[in-house]
């Protein structure tokens, strides 16, 4: 009866049109925010979400993350630095093979056989590359992200993080610039002459003035970087700046007379800091790897064929759907038919709580991605609603210098039903294209549901 005693309480759940009914109406309504799991997911969400252990394993695993304090150390040849096995290539992504590898996959691999010595021409390199006298294996299985094809072969210069509160180390391969880049798949001659003399001079170079700088801070030169408009995935032009200020007096000292071409070339190249910020975010993700119970993912990557997710509960275990092609902007004549699906490890980034994750601290980024300034900031706020955190150092000047939101959660992710945002570039689909544009693009959910139904049966296994 005492419900029939008084005015109503209005609640009002999805449809909006309904509530927008009532609020022409002058009734007082509670709008709830409410969407149902993903498809298939509820058993598994319910499950996942009364493990015991979850809470606290996902604050020990987003305090690892956002405590991390990655620092640029040293650049070396991955020879040296990852000991890889011989005759063996790193790729980005989940695993894959060369007969289900994309265009510009094979292409870098391409590149990277002539690089080395390996084949003296294309049809020797494909050759080798299918008969599989070349071994290939992710870049995340060595501490290491590749962007885009992610190819990294002995001869190459890496980058070297540290993280100095948790002691893990993180490469990534020196940035080539954007365009014909073996990268993106192309592998011509003037590929190669760049790739030789980024070893013969640029590696070097850097080297050398490491050694006079100290470490870097990257931690910190993110963040400022973040207050200047960067997102640090496809904008960096702030963040390059300030790497080049704090290496250029000991380049001038170091690299004997190579220090004019070294600095032109690195400030001619607004994507220079981008695989130093991709070291450090790796370095960052795997310092909350292997918390048992924890349902952060602590790795996103594609290989042009597969999108693949790795969670810190989880262990080393690939979770994988089809990668997607971008929706973006487009270079010259090409077009969605030229484009191949997403690819690169670079997606690291978001993972830490950068790049579409922080598109609202940088709204030039979607003149670049295509989009308007709104579509950022809101890119960014939906992402605050499957992360478990928000990042103490990285903070938006726009969003009244709140942090960055981090910490993904496949267990969010399937109860909201909300995808994290990418934004990347676009590599063209046929083997030595290049790039041929940039956008946004959406991972495949069932990555994430796939992840969601092994934490149940680990936890049962636990």
């Amino acid at each position: 009866m005492s419900l029939l005693s008084g005015p109503p309480r209005v609640i009002t759940v999805g449809a909006e049109p309904l509530g927008e009914a009532l609020d022409a109406q002058a009734v007082a309504r509670t709008p709830v925010a409410w969407r149902p799991p993903l498809p298939g997911t509820a058993d598994a969400l319910a499950r996942v979400l009364a493990d015991p252990r979850r809470a606290a394993a996902n604050e020990l695993a987003v305090r690892r993350l956002t405590a991390a304090r990655p620092h640029l150390i040293g650049v070396r040849p991955a020879a040296l630095a990852l000991d890889l096995p011989e005759r063996t290539f790193l790729h980005a992504g989940p695993p894959i093979t060369w007969e289900r590898a994309s265009g510009p996959m094979r292409g870098a691999l391409i590149g990277a056989m002539l690089l080395e010595g390996w084949a003296d021409d294309e049809q020797e390199a494909v050759a080798g590359l299918a008969e599989g006298r070349v071994a290939l294996e992710p870049c995340h299985h060595h501490r290491t992200v590749g962007p885009m094809a992610g190819v990294v072969s002995p001869s190459m210069w890496m980058f070297e993080v540290r993280d100095e509160e948790h002691g893990g180390t993180a490469y990534c391969s020196l940035n080539e610039g954007l365009g014909k880049v073996l990268r993106y798949g192309a592998y011509g001659p003037e590929v190669l002459r760049r790739l030789r003399w980024m070893g013969e001079v640029l590696g070097p170079a850097l080297a050398s003035a490491l050694a006079m700088t100290g470490p870097i801070d990257l931690r910190a030169m993110i963040a400022q970087a973040l207050q200047m408009g960067d997102e640090l995935h496809n904008r960096n032009r702030a963040a390059t700046s300030l790497l080049l200020r704090e290496l250029a007096p000991a380049l001038v000292e170091a690299a004997a007379g190579r220090a004019a071409e070294v600095l032109r070339f690195a400030g001619g190249n607004d994507h220079f800091f981008l695989n130093a910020a991709m070291a450090a975010a790796k370095a960052a993700t795997d310092a909350a790897r292997d918390i048992p119970g924890s349902s952060l993912v602590v790795a996103m990557a594609r290989n042009g064929t597969d999108f693949g997710v790795q969670v810190s509960g989880l262990g080393s275990r690939w979770f994988t759907g089809p990668a997607g092609v971008p929706d973006g902007l487009y270079l010259g004549a090409y077009g969605p038919a030229d484009a191949n699906p997403d690819i690169g490890d670079s997606t690291i980034t978001e993972t830490a709580g950068l790049g579409g994750f922080a598109m609202a601290a940088a709204p030039a980024i979607v003149r670049f991605v295509g989009g308007e300034v709104d579509d950022a900031v809101a890119a960014t706020r939906s992402m605050y609603e499957i992360t478990l955190a928000e990042h103490p150092a990285f903070q938006i000047p726009g969003l009244g210098f709140r942090g960055t939101p981090v910490g993904i959660d496949v267990a969010l992710i399937a109860r909201t039903g909300v995808l994290p945002v990418v934004n990347t570039g676009i590599a063209g689909r046929v083997a030595g294209t290049g790039q041929v544009g940039a956008g946004l693009v959406s991972p495949p959910a069932e990555a994430f549901t796939k992840a969601l139904q092994a934490l149940t049966k680990r936890s049962a296994i636990e």
